[in-house]
């Protein structure tokens, strides 16, 4: 990255002793997601009247606020994640990180915190990789069941000294990351997920655009009674109609369907609730690329169930930054169990899953301009 532009934007403190590689190679043998973090982290505060202020790289580690932080009792706090990949020459490059940081700053405008710059954003994130590319995984298996990357953690929060409700004067933007594995322990294979008609994960108006921290914290009870039922994830439903399939806990969906003689690959439209997935639009793009009809549309869950009775439910899969395809082996819900594909994993789901990693790792041309090369 730019010298010139990371001094004027940083000051930069680093560990006063290093890993050593034989320590830094044992926690990334099998690191999992999100459990193992690189050396360093950045900070950048924000005050009110003053702007955001020089940011600093320094060692990961624990920070301090006041117990009357705004994020403590209201919840001001948004978050994002992407990833950084091992190129063949060596080299590191992140994936779409300029749409993070858009969706980054749609999250901080609902939220009443302030935007950060784009090129802040993305230059925070590359000097990270840069001072820890050590960290970074080497990392794509032949098969493409198990892949390693560097998982970017950029996040905001409202502090402040102050009770009364209202946005906060001061907020703390740090990103901290490291290697990652597969999501789901012992890599791709096909999730149970659980028809959630009960709970919401968004309401129009509300904040299902956004990606803060309070939607994913009101997603940890139906998550949990979902896990008591042996699935892995929750498929919420939308809230006016309990009809609707919306996303995932933290994944977009996706189904293959036969209509008409037809391979169809359909998923939820944006209505307001639904966060928009990086990936997702990159999947759509892709799917369309390779051939494949692709709708966006409303599904009812009525639609799901009687196309999986009559056999035309092919195929149905997750999509997300943390665990890229993950394909949706059964349905289960109060209605009874839907097994898909005879809970294996699907063609066309691992071959949209392969294109997207190759481009990724740069095993395929990039025409998009999706890879923003750090190193």
């Amino acid at each position: 990255m730019n010298a010139d532009l990371t001094s004027s934007l940083f000051d930069i403190q680093l560990v006063s002793t290093r890993l050593s590689d034989e320590e830094r190679q044992r926690r990334m043998v099998a690191p999992g997601f999100g459990k193992t973090f690189s050396e360093h982290m950045i900070v950048i505060p924000y005050r009110e009247g003053e702007g955001w202020l020089r940011g600093q790289l320094k060692p990961y580690g624990p920070i301090s606020m006041s117990p009357a932080a705004n994020v403590l009792h209201y919840g001001q706090s948004v978050f994002e994640g992407f990833k950084g990949y091992r190129q063949p020459d060596g080299g590191v490059k992140s994936f779409r990180p300029i749409c993070n940081a858009k969706r980054f700053n749609t999250s901080a405008h609902r939220l009443a915190m302030p935007e950060i710059p784009e090129d802040l954003f993305c230059a925070a994130a590359d000097l990270l990789a840069t001072v820890d590319q050590a960290w970074i995984p080497e990392a794509l298996d032949p098969e493409k069941l198990h892949d390693k990357s560097f998982y970017f953690r950029p996040f905001m929060i409202g502090q402040g000294e102050y009770l009364g409700v209202g946005s906060a004067s001061e907020c703390l933007f740090m990103i901290i990351g490291g290697p990652a594995g597969s999501y789901f322990s012992g890599g791709i294979h096909p999730v149970t997920i659980w028809v959630e008609e009960e709970y919401v994960r968004a309401s129009p108006g509300g904040t299902g655009q956004a990606k803060c921290g309070g939607n994913y914290a009101a997603s940890l009870l139906p998550g949990n009674l979902a896990k008591a039922k042996g699935c892995e994830q929750v498929l919420y439903l939308d809230a006016i109609h309990r009809q609707y399939l919306e996303e995932l806990g933290g994944m977009n969906v996706f189904l293959v369907l036969e209509e008409g003689g037809r391979t169809v690959i359909a998923t939820p439209e944006k209505t307001g609730t639904i966060l928009e997935g990086v990936t997702r639009e990159s999947l759509i793009t892709l799917a369309k690329e390779l051939g494949y009809e692709l709708c966006e549309r409303r599904i009812s869950i009525d639609e799901v169930e009687t196309a999986h009775r009559e056999g035309r439910l092919k195929e149905a899969f997750a999509c997300g930054t943390a665990a890229v395809i993950s394909p949706i082996g059964t349905f289960k819900s109060r209605r009874g169990d839907w097994v898909v594909n005879g809970n294996q994993l699907g063609p066309i789901s691992m071959e949209l899953r392969g294109a997207l990693l190759d481009i990724q790792y740069g095993l395929k041309p990039d025409t998009h301009g999706w890879m923003h090369r750090i190193v």
